[in-house]
């Protein structure tokens, strides 16, 4: 029997707001990058995110891997997205003094 051995894509996906997930998951491939950093092996990231499978697992760690320049800048975009966001949303709902006027408002319903 001859092994035939062909390459296969990363098991990743683009959904429509450019988030790069996990095929067939919820999990994005920056929480797939964030605990591989942090030296989570790829068995303990199974067994945290119970809906990814090993091989999947270990192709995207080989993807970021072979393209780390690229994901790299792809992160660091996201963080900027995600700065961005809360920062807009701050200034939309001023988190300063949020408990006091919910204390207030239940005051006030309470009367």
């Amino acid at each position: 029997m001859i092994l035939a051995i062909k390459a296969e894509p990363a098991p990743l996906t683009v959904n429509t707001d450019g988030v790069v997930r996990v095929s067939g998951t919820r999990v994005t491939l920056d929480t797939l990058v964030a605990v591989f950093k942090q030296g989570a092996t790829a068995e303990e990231i199974v067994y945290r995110y119970s809906s990814l499978r090993l091989g999947d697992v270990y192709a995207s760690i080989a993807f970021y891997l072979n393209h780390q320049e690229d994901v790299e800048t792809y992160l660091q975009q996201r963080q900027q997205q995600g700065q961005e966001i809360r920062q807009m949303n701050e200034a939309r709902f001023d988190p300063q003094g949020l408990r006091d006027r919910l204390l207030a408002r239940r005051v006030e319903q309470q009367a």
